[in-house]
């Protein structure tokens, strides 16, 4: 806050000085003097003060804004040279008894004009990082307007004035062509930059504009003979300058700016922001050529009109080039070089406009195409014939589609079809179509080939309510069809497929361990339920990527106390083959569960690598037998005997034996019989729901089911 204040302190002041200065001139609250010297001195001491407050306040802008540094110093140096004009003519040459005409102090005053142009162009410099053609003909077209407007208005009483030497009429006219110049560049200045919402830029605009109007009003007073020094035409050159300290005090530092001026620099020149100058200067132009017909205005005024027209002519030209040259790179952008179709970004488009207006009534489908031996074309003929075969898929299914339907190439040999409003039926029927169109032989390079298809039929908004899991199901349903040859598969939703399809799709998509996070959240929230009562474990799955997660003690310790549950409760399961990728690691983090106290289980034992030395060196407390060993123990000997001696093995190195796949009594007693410790199967209970499972573990008088 102390280097803020520090920063806008100078331009306060300079602010509170050119204004105060302003009112005290304008209203005479002290008591105007009717005449004499102290007349003069007051008046010049407060109109000048006016100026002196203006510079200050722009010098102090140069010193913040590092952007605008150019435009706030040679609008300060600018001013300056107003008040040293000012001061010489009213303490050296007014109290002449002829004043001389010109004199030194119209060499400050017609100075001034020169940082003015400066400062307008640093202006440009500081907000346009690069200038485009279009840009340039907006400034021309504006400047040269504005120009015309200006000699019409400015110029021709001028140049009436013929009278008297010389330097006299130079002089006189190098006034108003300065005035020219300026209004000039102030609206090329305005036509490049186009409307927008810069204070700075409106507040100065305004400043110069009503400098510009006190000069006009006092060319024509003075071309009549009945301008009077110190009336209320003063005050339009002292607004002015208050309302150029008034930019500077609002002058932004680059760092405050930067944001504001890179959205800005970005912005494309499209729309009336940027139009609105040239097009007003272009109509001003054409007034003038209207109103000047024949020899009422100036000729330099017709000409100018005219290259402003010519101008907004090639300016025009110059849109209709960007315009069609955009529409191409759009285009572009959005179209597969390859086959001239629609690109991935287009289709993407195309379907979720699709999807915004598709209903359960009137829903829409998606074919997703893969062809089937497009590698083998590469490979035996090369990649020119791949490309030539490409191009003849799009020809070849136009005759199946509608004109309403989108057909793209999404990469590779993989396309795609939107069909609007079209049920599951109709969309398999058109596959149907398509395959048998693209079964046909393609002659490529005068081989005849042959190609297969696999198309997925997906539809929107149900089971698909986005675009993304239009394309997921249809890419399931598509490699369906590819595994099972059908050549065109629908996704239709399976309840009871559930981890089937759920637990690969996590893992390819890096998902596992937010997955796990989760599942061990609502169990532990399940066991928080019964605890009380009854002490009946939970176990959780988990995967390769949960036992590398050296976070994991410290999750399932934060989950407990979460839940109030004692370490006790949990029970964590990882199959053999988990540890494989990082066992130094995997066992760490075990080790780190059991220092807990959470009980960790081999799960699926006998199905994996089931390496003793492997089983020396592991951390678990529990071993799961598969099913695949325990079914049979009742009937077959040789099971029995590799039950019983796993059995052995475990209970030797400290671990308790769970039989899985008990689904009937005599199983069970069988293992029982054989040294298991507990059962686990459909003779038990099948999987239940919690409130379900409640009152299961209600009606029970153990809550363990012990063999």
């Amino acid at each position: 806050m102390r280097s803020t204040w520090h920063a806008t302190a100078p331009s306060r002041s300079a602010l509170g000085l050119t204004l105060t200065a302003l009112a005290l001139f304008a209203t005479g609250v002290w008591g105007r003097p009717d005449g004499g010297t102290w007349a003069i001195a007051y008046d010049l001491v407060l109109y000048n003060a006016v100026y002196v407050g203006a510079a200050f306040g722009c010098a102090a802008a140069a010193r913040r804004a590092a952007d605008d540094r150019l435009a706030w110093w040679s609008m300060t140096v600018a001013l300056v040279l107003g008040v040293v004009g000012n001061l010489v003519y009213s303490l050296a040459i007014a109290p002449m008894a002829e004043e001389p005409f010109p004199s030194v102090a119209d060499v400050f005053y017609l100075a001034y004009y020169l940082p003015l142009y400066v400062a307008l162009v640093g202006l440009i410099r500081a907000r346009v990082a690069r200038f485009h053609a279009s840009m340039w003909l907006d400034g021309v077209v504006g400047a040269l307007g504005a120009g015309a407007v200006a000699v019409a208005a400015l110029l021709a009483p001028a140049l009436e004035l013929t009278e008297g030497s010389v330097p006299a009429v130079l002089t006189s006219l190098a006034y108003p062509v300065a005035d020219v110049v300026l209004l000039a560049l102030l609206v090329g200045v305005g036509a490049i930059l186009g409307v927008r919402r810069d204070r700075t830029l409106l507040l100065l605009g305004a400043g110069i504009g009503a400098n510009l109007l006190g000069d006009i009003v006092f060319l024509d007073l003075a071309t009549a003979g009945v301008y009077v020094e110190g009336g209320p035409l003063d005050l339009t050159w002292l607004v002015a300058m208050a309302l150029v300290a008034l930019a500077a005090h609002h002058s932004e530092p680059e760092a405050v700016r930067a944001s504001a001026e890179a959205s800005a620099r970005a912005a494309t020149r499209v729309g009336w922001r940027v139009l609105a100058v040239p097009l007003a200067c272009n109509l001003a132009s054409l007034m003038v050529l209207a109103t000047g017909y024949g020899d009422r205005l100036p000729t330099a005024a017709a000409w100018l009109a005219v290259g402003c027209v010519v101008a907004a002519l090639v300016r025009t030209a110059i849109t209709f080039r960007e315009v069609r040259a955009f529409n191409e790179v759009r285009e572009q952008a959005r179209t597969d070089e390859l086959t001239g179709l629609p690109n991935r970004r287009a289709f993407l488009d195309a379907a979720q406009r699709e999807l915004d207006s598709a209903t359960a009534r009137h829903p829409a489908a998606l074919l997703l195409l893969d062809l089937d031996g497009f590698k083998e074309v590469n490979d035996s003929l090369g990649h020119h014939a791949g490309d030539g075969l490409l191009r003849q898929v799009g020809p070849r299914m136009r005759g199946a589609l509608r004109t309403s339907d989108t057909l793209a190439r999404l990469g590779g040999d993989e396309f795609a079809v939107l069909l609007p409003h079209a049920a599951l039926d109709e969309a398999q029927e058109r596959a149907e179509r398509l395959r048998e169109l693209l079964l046909q032989p393609f002659t490529v390079e005068g081989i005849r080939l042959h190609v297969g298809v696999s198309i997925g039929v997906a539809t929107a908004p149900v089971p698909a309510a986005t675009v993304a899991e239009l394309l997921r199901c249809a890419d399931v349903a598509m490699y369906a069809a590819k595994a099972s040859r059908d050549g065109v598969r629908a996704y239709v939703p399976d309840p009871g497929s559930g981890t089937g399809d759920l637990l690969p799709a996590a893992e390819q998509a890096g998902l596992m361990r937010p997955l796990a996070d989760r599942v061990l959240e609502l169990s532990l929230e399940a066991v928080a339920r019964w605890w009380p009562t009854r002490r009946v474990p939970v176990s959780v799955n988990l995967s390769a990527a949960n036992v590398s997660d050296l976070d994991l003690p410290s999750k399932v310790a934060m989950a407990l106390l979460r839940h109030g549950l004692p370490p006790a409760a949990l029970t964590l399961e990882l199959v053999e083959d988990t540890l494989m990728a990082d066992p130094e690691r995997g066992r760490t983090v075990l080790a780190d569960l059991r220092r807990l106290g959470v009980r960790t289980s081999i799960d699926d034992y006998g199905t994996g690598y089931s390496s003793l030395a492997y089983l020396r060196h592991l951390p678990a407390d529990e071993l799961k037998l598969d099913r695949s060993l325990t079914r049979d123990v009742g009937s077959d000997p040789r099971a029995a005997a590799i039950v019983r001696h796993t059995v052995a093995l475990a209970h030797d190195l400290g671990l308790s034996l769970v039989a899985e796949g008990v689904e009937d009594d005599e199983t069970g007693v069988a293992l029982a019989a054989l040294g298991c410790d507990v059962a686990q199967g459909y003779a038990i209970a099948r999987p239940m729901p919690v409130e379900d499972l409640l009152t299961w573990l209600a009606r029970r008088e153990s809550p363990l089911q012990s063999l």
